[in-house]
């Protein structure tokens, strides 16, 4: 908003005193030739066409005739202007009754661009008082509001927009600031490929409104031809992007994968054929202007059939778009109408198009917002259920406890928070229990045996369940392996009370393996498991219902000076 208010504060004071309403004429009579016809034939030639119909910009020279009848003799106009179009040359005659006539010749980039209007201007020759006519001779007109708009005047304040308007085109320019730092501050958390198609569109919009509407030439001084260039190219680019971000924008499934495709190819015709028509080469000058506007009409009938189909398959994205596009679409038939000469109308009617860009993006705004609430609600729930298969994947679904895969993607960080003892646990002579008392029935013991040994986890023991009757225990602080051994024999207590139909004791045996800390680093869960085992191994050897444990140490001497090791101690 600073910006536009910097900007109409910025146009000098002439330029706000203009006036649409002051002393402007309008050309009587117009005609077209071709190059080689001279101002003397065409005073008196049959070619005028002295109604507002028939207009072309696609013959080498379009002509245009004031006659004095339209001036007072006590305002003889001094200025002759018209709207921001290409050309190659223009001249200007002054015919007076006796046929003497003064000509003045300007290149395209002679004109004088003005801040308040898409609009140049030139100086005429002396106006006389026996002054009957202005002809002017348009030597490859690009476009027929360059002929519909021009005028000549006394007052060359009278040439321009009014302060109201181009306070309104400033208006425009700075609603037009908000949504795009929305865009940023959505991108930054939402990295979504149509949050980068709006805020091209919006730059693109506040470049066409800057460019259309004649500000531009407050902050950067450009000749008519490149001014003439921007609108028509910017207004290109933004028709393509539109498409481009309807097709990224509306949900999965709004569109059929053919209106999607279509939607695609149409807004790479629009980036690609009127683009290139906007640069109206000379070369280009007896088609491009009505190319330019029919090039568009793939894209204006495409637009109403895919928000139509969107919303028939009932895209909330679609609603937005439709309220967004709808003053944006009638503002364009009208401009198109006026493009392509179906009517006359002054220049001040762009403001329509102006206005319906600015409701656009800022509609369109909103509707990302609200797309961005609906994707971060539909990511938080992906990510709520892809936590919850992520722990359900790393439990055992019959105990309940951590199983092989959950230890060891935490067993490094397990290691750091101290546990130091490594507990594993087999039941003994468990194949016979699911022999003589089916499986159901060793399941129940599974899951006694798990209830067992899982009543401190979370603080100093952790519980794993390996798979088959194999347990895991892993213990921090002090005493591990007396309390290692209280759950172990808690484990036939637990199974005897729990479990019922059975008339045998199911005991468990067990392989301790304790570890100094600063040993953690050099043995992985692997390594304790294959010594834990052979402890196991061991125990059930010896008559099972036992601990056998290992207490490695960490030797800071040469292997020559080291005692003599027995027991159940090794390095």
């Amino acid at each position: 908003m600073t910006l536009a208010f910097l900007a109409a504060w910025l146009v000098p004071a002439s330029v706000k005193a203009h006036s649409s309403e002051g002393p402007a004429f309008a050309p009587t009579c117009h005609a077209t030739s071709g190059l080689d016809t001279t101002f003397e034939r065409m005073v008196n030639s049959e070619r005028w066409v002295c109604s507002d119909s028939d207009w072309r910009a696609s013959d080498p020279v379009a002509w245009l005739k004031f006659d004095k009848a339209t001036w007072d003799d006590d305002a003889l106009p001094r200025f002759f202007y018209t709207r921001t179009a290409r050309h190659s040359a223009i001249a200007i005659a002054a015919l007076d009754a006796d046929g003497t006539m003064r000509v003045e010749h300007y290149r395209e980039n002679d004109g004088d661009p003005i801040a308040a209007g898409p609009k140049f201007t030139l100086d005429l020759p002396e106006i006389r008082e026996e002054t009957r006519a202005v002809l002017v001779r348009i030597e490859r007109p690009h476009s027929i509001p360059l002929l519909t708009e021009a005028r000549v005047s006394f007052d060359k304040s009278a040439t321009g927009w009014s302060q109201r308007d181009m306070m309104l085109l400033a208006l425009v320019l700075g609603m037009l600031v908000l949504p795009l730092l929305f865009d940023i501050s959505f991108f930054v958390v939402l990295r979504e490929k149509f949050v980068v198609l709006h805020a091209v569109l919006v730059i693109a919009m506040m470049i066409y409104v800057l460019s259309a509407g004649g500000l531009i030439t407050v902050f950067v001084d450009l000749p008519v031809s490149a001014l003439a260039i921007i609108a028509p190219l910017i207004w290109a680019i933004g028709m393509g992007i539109v498409l481009l971000f309807f097709a990224a924008f509306v949900e999965p499934g709004a569109q059929s994968p053919l209106m999607r495709r279509a939607t695609i190819a149409i807004a790479w015709w629009t980036l690609l054929v009127p683009t290139f028509l906007s640069l109206q080469f000379h070369a280009t000058q007896p088609f491009d202007d009505q190319g330019y506007f029919l090039a568009f009409v793939p894209a204006m009938i495409m637009i109403p059939l895919a928000v139509a189909q969107a919303l028939w398959r009932g895209s909330m994205a679609a609603r937005f778009i439709a309220v967004a596009w709808l003053p944006m679409i009638v503002a364009g038939f009208e401009r198109f109408a006026r493009g392509t000469g179906l009517y006359t109308g002054p220049s001040t009617l762009d403001q329509m198009l102006y206005f319906a860009t600015a409701f656009e993006v800022i509609v369109i705004s909103l509707a990302i917002a609200h797309r961005f609430l609906v994707l971060r609600r539909e990511r938080d729930a992906a990510l709520t259920e892809a936590e919850t298969l992520e722990r359900l994947s790393e439990r055992d679904p019959l105990t309940g406890l951590m199983n092989r895969r959950a230890v060891l993607s935490r067993f490094e960080g397990l290691r750091d928070e101290g546990f130091d003892t490594f507990a594993l646990i087999d039941l003994d002579k468990f194949k016979d229990v699911n022999d003589r008392f089916g499986h159901q029935v060793g399941d129940q013991a599974l899951v006694a045996c798990a209830d067992a040994i899982r009543g401190g986890e979370g603080r100093d023991e952790v519980a794993v369940r390996l798979g088959g009757e194999e347990f895991v225990v892993l213990l921090r602080g002090s005493e591990t392996l007396t309390r290692a051994e209280a759950l172990r024999q808690g484990i036939a207590i637990r199974i005897a009370r729990d479990v019922e139909g059975l008339d045998r004791v199911v005991t468990a045996s067990m392989g301790v393996v304790e570890i100094p800390r600063d040993f953690n680093a050099m043995m992985d869960f692997d390594d304790l498991y294959a010594r834990a085992d052979k402890l196991l191994y061991e125990a059930k050897a010896t008559g099972r219902n036992r601990t056998t444990y290992e207490r490695l140490k960490v030797f800071r001497t040469p292997p020559a000076a080291r005692p003599n090791l027995t027991g159940a101690e090794a390095a």
